[in-house]
């Protein structure tokens, strides 16, 4: 058969080459040689020249299809020594109808190449090179030393004389050393490929190749001992591990994937560049048009550093582990500290739910003066008489406010007032005693100062169910969001340690620990913190869901009438997305890339929206919206997020429509917190507005009856305004962490304004609540610079995201985004406490005089 076809492509094309695939090279040396598939008849005897050749020496010779040329080389081969030998070829003639057929025979290879080297890049556009260099794979031998042959055989089809030179040397430093960079050039038509042994005790390196320039696209690749070496543009990803890099590639190589000890570290230069964010070259006008190529050679220098051995792994684990073990050791000496501080007060002042009013009045009469503790605050310069509190009232109010023993603030007359009477907030004089008034909610809310006892008027046990459904939602979509995340990203790891492609996952290849089937484990490891501070705050929050109810159960009047209404159902939801933003996160660092980045972020969305629904809760426990109603809301934050990274970039049609539903979305929200939700959103909406404006604003020139409400929201639409009007102009590639902005930022401006409304409305910080807020803006700052740092990005090329990568920086083991994890962990579980702990010094002031706002 192979005759057959040597024979019709002759006469199909008497001056076209007898083309067979390469893995058939050397029976196409035997068609050229023996059977003279040429521009001759059949048979005909083609003159064959066999020249005994030397290295280092450059042969300019002429071949035409009526003779053939053969240089013999012979070289000796050590066993404990490895040389490479590199085929140099260049032609010297111009405008060739037929290439120039280069074969080199071997004892166990054969390698075949043409000249001018045809490459293809993109589009199948062709680059021909007409200086060509390979390198020769070095078969193993088992003697000592012996003297090995190869044969380089050049023919051609083409009847006029073609002008070559050819040399053959030997390439110095062939051996890679551990430690020792080495510099060398390649380029298309020029690959080149180096040895490495594995040393003594040393099982794990990390082959770093680096460069100076960006361009042209390069590709380094790691393949096992073996011939043929894979070594050009189109062939380079058959076998082995391979990236593309611009100035920066790293692979981590581990022994045991190589059974005879060493492997070949290979470098080729990419035709084009578009693989590593390069421009796109002119599409050719004819298919067979031939594209200069220009010069691509690339200087480029190697280096093998030892990696990390089994003790710093395990010293990073525990490190790990020490880190966040601490947090709860120190929460419980915190814990036990607490109780037995509450126990001391207890035997010092019983419970006056269980005292007589005799006992109590006694009490009062020991440990005070007897009066009715002062007035209820006041909205300092927004009280009703429009003046500011008297420094004689603060002083009062924050005395009362300082003692430590709830009952002592309450006399005797309010210790036997009716829990409904107690309930009200203002005096009989500033309203119309109408029947509805203690029921209707469109005419509590409309009071100019709500106090949170207009708010919590409800029923706890109904309360508590409909916050305990955010806990129970969240928990069943973790469990059905997360196991097809690792189903995922389990197949994604294996199609990385199958096919060898390190471009699929956007590690800092310089600082990625291997462990098992993971190639980045310690990205998975320092996740671990948002898992265990995630369990922590659960135990916290639970230990006090248990102390409440049991104070409930022996109707202890400070947890019935006092302080913020206790409702843990948020708090074990925030506990329980903590937990599962470190295992998401965890499973998006198995192979960081572009189609699986909602899995960290997606839960981040929701800890924001958890976080401003609890600070509303806080104040507003009767009219914060439902668990179902707050999950699509964050559905359809997760759904825009999907949809910007897809279809944003460059985007302009999807960043008008997203910029006009973010501005129709904060003013609706904005609408819904001014009115407590005493409004609607029907076709009647715009004419009530109108009527509004013209009525208030116009005709009586009246300010808004909610000044602090409306100062908050002014604010907020600004702050909104302005992120839209951003996103719109300078239109971010990173559109999910443009979207987690929006949500950090409204969270942190809601959060200031109930810090500085509660200070203004006389309230206090307790020491635990502030040592927090301290501890965590802190590490919240220093978290936020290590986020920035930016080791990798799937916002551009493989290539371009390890231009960021950088060494390890902690331990060895740990890079900057470890740390990242480590601190933001911390600082989430310090918000969380934030918020759990912050209204703790209003657990002994009745409800109808804590202010809402």
């Amino acid at each position: 058969m192979l005759l057959r076809s040597c024979w019709k492509s002759r006469h199909k094309n008497s001056s076209g080459p007898c083309w067979i695939q390469p893995g058939l090279a050397a029976l196409l040396w035997l068609c050229v040689t023996q059977l003279g598939c040429g521009s001759g008849a059949v048979g005909e005897t083609k003159s064959v020249v066999q020249k005994d050749a030397e290295f280092d020496v450059t042969y300019n010779d002429t071949v035409t299809s009526e003779n053939q040329t053969i240089y013999a080389f012979n070289h000796t081969v050590s066993r404990n020594r490895t040389e490479g030998v590199r085929v140099s070829v260049d032609v010297l003639s111009q405008g060739l109808e037929s290439p120039i057929l280069f074969v080199v025979r071997q004892k166990q290879a054969v390698l075949s190449f043409q000249v001018p080297l045809i490459l293809r890049g993109l589009y199948q556009r062709k680059y021909p090179y007409n200086h060509v260099g390979r390198t020769l794979c070095q078969p193993p031998t088992r003697a000592l030393s012996e003297t090995q042959y190869f044969f380089v055989d050049v023919s051609t089809l083409s009847s006029q004389g073609t002008n070559f030179q050819l040399r053959v040397s030997r390439v110095e430093s062939f051996t890679l050393q551990t430690d020792k960079k080495f510099s060398f050039t390649a380029s298309p038509s020029q690959p080149q490929y180096f040895k490495y042994v594995f040393p003594d005790g040393v099982d794990t390196v990390i082959v770093k190749v680096n460069s100076d320039m960006n361009f042209p696209c390069s590709v380094m690749s790691i393949q096992d001992i073996q011939c043929p070496v894979y070594d050009l543009d189109n062939n380079v990803a058959f076998i082995g591990m391979y990236q593309t890099m611009t100035k920066k590639g790293a692979i981590t190589v581990q022994r045991k994937d190589f059974p005879s000890n060493s492997f070949y570290v290979v470098v080729v230069v990419k035709t084009e560049d578009e693989a590593c964010g390069g421009p796109l070259r002119f599409y050719p006008l004819r298919p067979d048009e031939l594209i200069d190529a220009g010069n691509r050679s690339k200087i480029l220098d190697v280096v093998v550093t030892p990696a990390i051995n089994s003790k710093v792994y395990v010293m990073g684990m525990l490190f790990c582990l020490g880190i966040f073990f601490s947090f709860y050791l120190l929460t419980f000496l915190v814990a036990c500290l607490d109780n037995k501080r509450v126990n001391k007060k207890r035997e010092l002042f019983p419970n006056p739910a269980d005292m007589s009013p005799a006992e109590t009045a006694s009490l009062l009469g020991k440990n005070g003066d007897g009066k009715t503790p002062a007035s209820p605050y006041e909205y300092g310069s927004f009280a009703d008489n429009g003046s500011t509190l008297s420094s004689e009232a603060i002083t009062d109010s924050a005395t009362s406010t300082d003692n430590n023993y709830g009952y002592m603030e309450r006399s005797l007359d309010s210790v036997g007032r009716s829990r409904q009477e107690s309930l009200s907030s203002v005096e009989e004089d500033d309203y119309d005693t109408l029947d509805d008034i203690n029921s209707d909610k469109n005419i509590v809310r409309t009071k100019k100062f709500l106090c949170v006892s207009d708010l919590a008027r409800k029923d706890k046990r109904v309360l508590s169910k409909k916050y305990q459904i955010y806990f129970w939602n969240i928990s069943t979509i973790a469990v059905f969001y997360a196991l097809p995340v690792i189903q995922l990203v389990i197949t994604y790891q294996t199609v990385v340690n199958v096919t060898g492609n390190q471009d699929i996952c956007y590690y800092n290849f310089l600082c990625a620990h291997p462990l098992g089937a993971l190639s980045a484990f310690n990205n998975i490891l320092s996740n671990l913190g948002y898992v265990m501070l995630g369990l922590l705050f659960l135990l916290i929050v639970l230990k006090r869901d248990i102390v409440h109810n049991r104070a409930m159960v022996r109707n202890d009047l400070n947890a019935l009438e006092c302080g913020i209404p206790k409702h843990f159902g948020l708090f074990y939801a925030m506990g329980t997305a903590l937990m599962m933003e470190g295992l998401l996160s965890a499973c998006y660092h198995v192979c960081p890339n572009y189609t699986n980045f909602q899995f960290d972020t997606s839960f981040m969305y929701m800890i924001a929206g958890l976080c401003m629904l609890k600070l509303y809760q806080k104040r507003h426990p009767d009219i914060n919206a439902s668990a179902y109603t707050a999950y699509a809301c964050l559905a359809a934050v997760i759904f825009f997020s999907v949809l910007g990274v897809v279809f944003g970039k460059g985007n302009t049609v999807f960043w008008i429509i997203f910029s006009v539903i973010h501005i129709l979305a904060t003013l609706l929200l904005s609408t819904q917190l001014y009115y407590m939700g005493r409004w609607r959103l029907d076709s009647g909406v715009l004419r009530r507005m109108v009527y509004i404006i013209y009525t208030d604003s116009i005709r009586q020139c009246s300010g808004p009856m909610y000044i602090d409400r409306m100062v908050l929201l002014v604010m907020g639409n600004i702050v909104n305004w302005s992120l839209a009007a951003y996103g719109l102009i300078e239109r971010p590639n990173d559109f999910a962490s443009y979207l987690l902005a929006i949500a950090i930022c409204n969270l942190l401006l809601y959060f200031a304004f109930y810090i500085i409304m509660k200070l203004r409305s006389g309230e206090r910080i307790k020491c635990l609540a502030l040592v927090c807020i301290l501890f965590t803006a802190v590490v919240w700052g220093f978290a936020l610079y290590f986020f920035f740092q930016g080791l990798s990005t799937w916002q551009k090329t493989p290539a371009e995201s390890r231009e960021h990568n950088r060494d390890c920086i902690l331990l060895l083991f740990f890079d900057d985004h470890d740390i990242w994890h480590f601190l933001s962990s911390i600082a989430m579980f310090g918000s969380f406490l934030v918020l759990l702990t912050m209204d703790d010094d209003l657990d002994t002031v009745q409800r109808d005089k804590i202010y809402v706002f």
